[in-house]
């Protein structure tokens, strides 16, 4: 007995009943490329902040790479200048190493300020100071 002309990856899992159907395999891609989207913008934010943003970013990518084959190759070349990055950065002295975390820190009490955090929590001891109001969603 043989069996019937199929391709092996359309009988892979609970995947196969979308691509048989163009209108359901289309909003399928639709829906993954707006989750993986919505996850790697997520992700994006969340790089310069004490976390998991190029977690995020990698996850936001495998799931857009399930569906898209240019999310798969930008998924490998971030991975792979990420490990170059961390190796660099694991060979410099104290010094730089410092230099870069200080920039880090700048980017989050800079976003912090225009976030309007410094106020906010000035309110909750009591400090109405003006310095501490955001210039875009400060109270004014």
């Amino acid at each position: 007995m043989t069996k019937p002309d199929v391709k092996p990856e359309e009988h892979k899992g609970w995947r196969h009943w979308f691509h048989r159907n163009p209108a359901l395999n289309l909003a399928y891609r639709i829906g993954v490329g707006v989750i993986g989207g919505i996850v790697l913008i997520a992700g994006v934010i969340m790089i310069p902040y004490p976390g998991p943003g190029w977690l995020v970013v990698f996850a936001g990518l495998a799931i857009l790479a399930t569906e898209f084959e240019w999310a798969g190759k930008v998924l490998q070349f971030a991975k792979r200048y990420y490990d170059r990055w961390v190796e660099w950065l694991k060979r410099q002295p104290s010094w730089v190493r410092g230099l870069v975390m200080a920039g880090v820190c700048g980017i989050v009490l800079v976003t912090c300020y225009f976030l309007n955090v410094f106020a906010l929590v000035g309110g909750w001891f009591g400090l109405e100071w003006s310095w501490l109001q955001s210039p875009i969603f400060g109270s004014r």
